[in-house]
C-alpha cells in the first residue's frame, strides 16, 4: 500500500498579524517627525554602536511610505536591518511590505521553496519590526529629526 504525504498548507493568522500591524502603527507615529514631510528622517540610538534611521519616502492621502534601516558602522550591509513599512492612517496599521532582499512580501509561502522563506515569513518580519520598535521606544537615547 503506498500512501502520499499531503503536506498542510500554512494559513495565516490574521488577527495576530493585525494587532501587530496596529502595534506597529502606533510605535511609529511616535518615532516619526509629527509634520512629516517626504524626505525627512529621524534616528534613534540604542546604543553607542547601534543607530536606527526612519526616513519618510512617499506620501499619500490615506497612505505613507517609510523605511527603517539600521545604520551601524560595524556590521557588513547584508547583515544591517533593512525594511519598508507601509502606514494606513484611515484603520491605523503598518505593514512591512519589503525586508532585507524580499522587494515583495506574500502572505504566505509554500514551503520549500526556491528562496527558502518560510510559511509564515510576513508575519514573523511584521513581529520582528514590533520588538524593534518596542526596543526604541523603552531603550532609545536620542531622537533626532534630519531633514
Amino acid at each position: 500500500m503506498v500512501t502520499t504525504a499531503t503536506a498542510r498548507r500554512y494559513v495565516p493568522d490574521l488577527k495576530a498579524l493585525q494587532r501587530t500591524c496596529d502595534t506597529n502603527y502606533l510605535a511609529l507615529m511616535k518615532l516619526l517627525p509629527s509634520g512629516a514631510m517626504v524626505g525627512e528622517s529621524r534616528s534613534v540610538g540604542i546604543n553607542d554602536q547601534l543607530l536606527f534611521v526612519i526616513k519618510v519616502l512617499e506620501m499619500a492621502p490615506y497612505t505613507w511610505h517609510v523605511s527603517v534601516e539600521q545604520c551601524s558602522p560595524n556590521l557588513p550591509c547584508f547583515m544591517r536591518m533593512r525594511v519598508k513599512v507601509r502606514l494606513y492612517h484611515d484603520v491605523r496599521m503598518a505593514e512591512v511590505c519589503a525586508s532585507q532582499q524580499i522587494f515583495m512580501l506574500k502572505p504566505s509561502y509554500h514551503y520549500p521553496n526556491k528562496n527558502m522563506h518560510h510559511p509564515n515569513e510576513k508575519e514573523q518580519v511584521n513581529f520582528f519590526l514590533a520588538e524593534w520598535l518596542r526596543c526604541c521606544l523603552h531603550h532609545g537615547f536620542s531622537t533626532v529629526k534630519q531633514v
